[in-house]
């Protein structure tokens, strides 16, 4: 019990390392990524029991049980899909061996220990993760911006339809042009490859 309780006061126990991209393919999250479909590997930390792997799509964690099971439950969280908030790098203290950074997935929680030598690496994802969290949350503001505005313009064009139109045809063609507005607005504001931003902060 108290090489437990010794392991967790240190952080010992279940400490992260970061991946060199050389060893990318013997990680196992590698065989889950989309290769066919251009998906790569920017950042991956190992520790006994997890491993994360972020890519220019998503955050692939294979979550493991503990350290003795070689059982992994896979999750996938594409960006496009989820939000990125609440990035948080907490530095280690003076018996301190590891760092730890600190996100959130959604509604999911992440903290994440990698061994104190490697924080300047660690800085890097930091950077990433958090960019990725400001765009996201400046782009949702302008598509919530933008669906308010289209609902203006959906009943001012409605009204200034001439009255002696089909209701079919009015229903058509404003259905039309806000599918096609809309559309626009969710390519420009709905990022699903952050694979610029990774490329610019990840100096692995």
């Amino acid at each position: 019990m108290f090489k437990k309780f010794a392991s967790e006061a240190f952080g010992l126990s279940d400490i992260g390392q970061i991946v060199s991209p050389a060893d990318y393919d013997k990680v196992d999250s590698d065989d889950y990524v989309f290769h066919e479909d251009d998906e790569k590997i920017f950042f991956v930390i190992k520790s006994k029991k997890d491993e994360y792997c972020f890519t220019n799509l998503a955050l692939i964690h294979l979550d493991g049980d503990s350290a003795l099971s070689s059982k992994r439950l896979l999750k996938r969280y594409a960006y496009s899909s989820y939000r990125i908030s609440d990035v948080f790098l907490e530095t280690a203290g003076t018996v301190d061996m590891d760092v730890e950074i600190k996100f959130m997935v959604g509604d999911t929680p992440f903290s994440i220990d990698v061994k104190k030598s490697q924080l300047e690496s660690l800085k890097d994802l930091y950077k990433a993760l958090y960019k990725i969290s400001e765009i996201k949350a400046h782009n949702s503001t302008y598509l919530k911006i933008a669906d308010e505005s289209i609902e203006v313009a959906k009943a001012t064009l409605s009204h200034s339809m001439p009255q002696n139109a089909a209701l079919s045809t009015q229903f058509d063609q404003i259905n039309l042009m806000v599918f096609e507005w809309k559309k626009n607005k969710l390519d420009e504001y709905k990022v699903k490859d952050f694979g610029f931003v990774f490329e610019k902060y990840i100096n692995n």
